[in-house]
């Protein structure tokens, strides 16, 4: 099991880690054109991959209608939704709008998914708001001027990316883990491509090695490794647990921010270090055995 939440840490630790290479490719690049191109190189990698270790499987109609889904809602509704939401109202308001994440993970796990929280992780994924929004009040400050229809737009793409978290958990097993990632990038490349296609033109920009190699190791990690991992974390954890790791995602960003972008570190991070680290050895502690 410790190796499970390692898998699905580790996954979101990376997520997180791209937020500051997306913001430096975001510069240079459309976002949706980012986003197309780095399903694109994923597939590429995915499909002799999953050939190679997993053989030719042809996932079933359900199987691709769920990972359809997924590239629907945790690729297309989770950026759009943020960037658009982020654009109207202050990043402030929207870094706390995402910090609900983990709690409509544990929502989502026992309503939909009907599995039975333990208080425990009730409190977990409360703690792990609580952290995440910590982080977010001492990486952007105070201020007011946010907007409630950006606020919805971001909780939108949370939303986008909760119901990710568990239609991924509803196929856990049914298909190959290198398998249903190739589907999923490839969904999520169609999915992509029409939005992308107005600013085609900026490809040309890649001919700048740093630029193309901020795009690969991008594609690489959050569109490949993250998958990978998070896939063969939630085979042995329940989605309700699955969610509160998502709390890694903020963290990560977070100290990305200071180490890569020169963000200032505060007492207040601390504090949302400490929940956070709370959070997650509530959810994962184990329990008394009968």
């Amino acid at each position: 099991m410790l190796i499970a939440y390692a898998q699905l840490a580790l996954s979101m630790a990376l997520v997180g880690a791209n937020v500051a290479v997306g913001k430096l490719l975001a510069a240079a690049l459309p976002i949706p054109l980012i986003a197309c191109l780095r399903c694109l190189l994923a597939c590429l990698v995915l499909w002799p991959l999953a050939r190679a270790m997993e053989g030719r499987v042809r996932p079933g109609g359900a199987a691709l209608r769920n990972l359809a889904l997924q590239a629907l809602f945790g690729t297309a509704l989770y950026n759009a939704g943020l960037l658009a939401g982020l654009r109207l109202t202050t990043a402030l308001e929207g870094g706390l709008v995402l910090a609900t994440l983990p709690a409509v993970v544990a929502l989502g796990s026992a309503l939909w998914l009907r599995e039975r929280l333990a208080p425990r992780q009730w409190a977990a994924a409360g703690l792990a708001a609580a952290g995440m929004a910590a982080i977010t009040l001492a990486r952007l400050g105070g201020g007011g001027g946010g907007s409630a229809l950006g606020n919805a737009l971001v909780f939108a793409g949370v939303c986008g990316e909760a119901a990710y978290v568990l239609l991924a958990k509803r196929i856990a097993g049914q298909v190959p883990v290198i398998t249903a990632s190739f589907w999923m990038q490839a969904f999520s490349a169609l999915v992509l491509l029409p939005f992308s296609l107005p600013g085609l033109g900026a490809v040309a920009r890649l001919a700048d090695p740093g630029l193309a190699g901020l795009l690969a190791f991008h594609s690489l990690t959050a569109s490949v490794l993250c998958l990978l991992l998070w896939y063969a974390g939630l085979r042995q954890v329940p989605a309700g647990v699955a969610g509160v790791f998502t709390g890694v995602l903020p963290v990560s960003a977070a100290l990305t921010a200071v180490a890569v972008l020169g963000e200032q570190f505060t007492m207040v991070h601390a504090v949302g270090f400490a929940l956070m680290g709370g959070s997650l050895l509530l959810a994962t502690w184990p329990g008394r055995r009968a």
